[in-house]
């Protein structure tokens, strides 16, 4: 059960400057009730959606009652990028998918934190595209945002992200199968050789000449093209390509020098899609005008994904986060 609620956008002006008559904008909550405790925003990855916690809840190790992100203490918010199809109706998905942009995507999620009445966000987070998301929430009102948490992300797409991002849009375009083609090639991204090699160890299923690892891409094709659609696909992965904070702005530490957000940087330090060292460099070069800015390294023989499979890791950098606030809510009530 999604229990998905809605609020409808009128007239959205697109950073392209054309014009959106029309953007349902589709979110759970989770937790406390809008008003009476801290917000968090969730933002979701490239395949995913709002239901961050509960039944199907992606992030269940970290959100829920007496976990990290603790929902007797705080209110969850998470919205579903417009056009990722979570709402199954196949008349909300968008297939212009180049005129929009990550920035725009954070703005429609700042007009549905306003008809929220939400005023101000303890922390938002989010991994990969959510993180993405997450530095271009904060840069558009910093002065709403007190902790920002990018985990697996970048302020910016890199060259080596652009690069795959337009392999991807090839396939998607092109392929006779694209989602499940798409998919495999980006498996090999958000994974690691090591990984790969060290769980499949040149195997082959029983009685058949096929490889084990040959299986498994297989299998995550299949099962991304039962749930997911072509065009919110294509969709996510072009938002990849448009991200950066200093688009059409001034320098990246300009930006941030005025910005009294905390921002807890977590990087996976064999992740070959936003790669660690793009992270730590940002973190020195913040640390030069700033002292409210953390970095932390997930350790990890999976790669990219790591932020969904090294739950303990990530619980023990999140941990001091939402713990310091808990404890200010426990003792102000």
């Amino acid at each position: 059960m999604k229990n998905l609620e809605k609020i409808d956008l009128f007239n959205f002006d697109l950073e392209n400057g054309k014009q959106r008559p029309y953007i349902p904008l589709f979110y759970q909550t989770f937790g406390q009730r809008i008003g009476a405790a801290p917000i968090v925003v969730v933002n979701h990855a490239l395949t995913g959606n709002s239901t961050v916690t509960g039944e199907n809840g992606w992030w269940n190790d970290l959100i829920g009652e007496n976990k990290i992100i603790d929902t007797n203490y705080f209110t969850v918010i998470a919205f579903n990028i417009p056009g990722n199809g979570y709402d199954d109706n196949l008349g909300n998905l968008i297939s212009n998918y180049q005129d929009f942009t990550v920035r725009d995507i954070a703005r429609i999620f700042w007009e549905g934190l306003y008809f929220l009445k939400v005023e101000t966000v303890f922390a938002v987070i989010g991994g990969s595209l959510g993180g993405a998301l997450a530095w271009e929430i904060t840069v558009l009102f910093p002065d709403k945002v007190e902790n920002l948490i990018p985990i697996a992300s970048d302020w910016k797409a890199t060259d080596w992200v652009i690069a795959n991002v337009f392999i991807q849009d090839q396939i998607l375009n092109n392929s006779d199968d694209p989602i499940a083609d798409a998919r495999l090639h980006a498996m090999l991204l958000y994974r690691t050789p090591q990984s790969i090699n060290q769980r499949f160890q040149r195997n082959k299923l029983e009685n058949l000449s096929v490889f084990q690892i040959e299986n498994w891409l297989i299998n995550h094709g299949f099962k991304l093209k039962n749930r997911f659609r072509l065009a919110a696909y294509k969709l996510m992965n072009h938002l990849l390509k448009t991200n950066d904070i200093t688009r059409d702005r001034k320098d990246f530490l300009t930006i941030l020098q005025d910005i009294k957000t905390n921002i807890h940087i977590v990087a996976v330090d064999t992740d070959y899609f936003f790669i660690a060292d793009e992270n730590r460099e940002t973190y020195q070069e913040l640390k030069s005008i700033r002292d409210n800015v953390f970095y932390h390294e997930i350790k990890s023989i999976h790669g990219h994904d790591a932020f969904l499979i090294e739950f303990d890791q990530l619980a023990q950098i999140l941990k001091p986060i939402f713990n310091k606030q808990k404890q200010q809510t426990y003792v102000s009530a």
